[in-house]
C-alpha cells in the first residue's frame, strides 16, 4: 500500500514536500517513483529512486528544482519541490515497481501493470 500526503495550494516560487508512506512489501527491493498527471495530459514520471542503492533520476522539467529522498527505517519516500511553477500543477502519485524491472532510479512506464499506485495528492501552483 502506498499513501501520499503533503499536497496543497502554493504560489509560484514556493515549495512543498510530498510524502509517500509504503507498507506491505520489502521496501529495499523496489524503485519508488513520483508521477504526475495534469488535466488533459498523460501521466508522466517526475522522479524515481531505487531504494537499494539510492540512485535517482529526474525529468528534465523538474531537474534542479525537485529532490527525491527516502527514510528507509520509516518506509517513507519524499519529494521536495522547490521553485514551483504553475505548470507543476497536477495530481501527484507515488508508485512502486520491483527493482528487477526498474533499477538505477529509472521511472517505469506509467501504463505498466507492474506498478503499484497510491491514491494521489493534488498540487496547485498559482501564478
Amino acid at each position: 500500500q502506498l499513501v501520499e500526503s503533503g499536497g496543497g495550494l502554493v504560489q509560484a516560487g514556493g515549495s512543498l514536500r510530498l510524502s509517500c508512506s509504503v507498507s506491505g512489501f520489502d521496501f529495499d527491493d523496489y524503485t519508488i517513483g513520483w508521477y504526475r498527471q495534469a488535466p488533459g495530459k498523460e501521466r508522466e514520471g517526475v522522479s524515481c529512486l531505487t531504494l537499494r542503492d539510492g540512485t535517482a533520476t529526474y525529468s528534465e522539467s523538474v531537474q534542479g528544482r525537485f529532490s527525491i529522498s527516502s527514510d528507509n527505517a520509516k518506509k517513507l519516500v519524499y519529494l521536495q519541490m522547490n521553485s514551483l511553477k504553475p505548470e507543476d500543477t497536477a495530481v501527484y502519485y507515488c508508485a512502486a515497481v520491483s527493482a528487477l524491472f526498474a533499477s538505477g532510479g529509472r521511472c517505469y512506464d506509467p501504463d505498466s501493470n507492474f506498478l503499484y499506485w497510491g491514491q494521489g495528492t493534488q498540487v496547485k501552483v498559482s501564478a
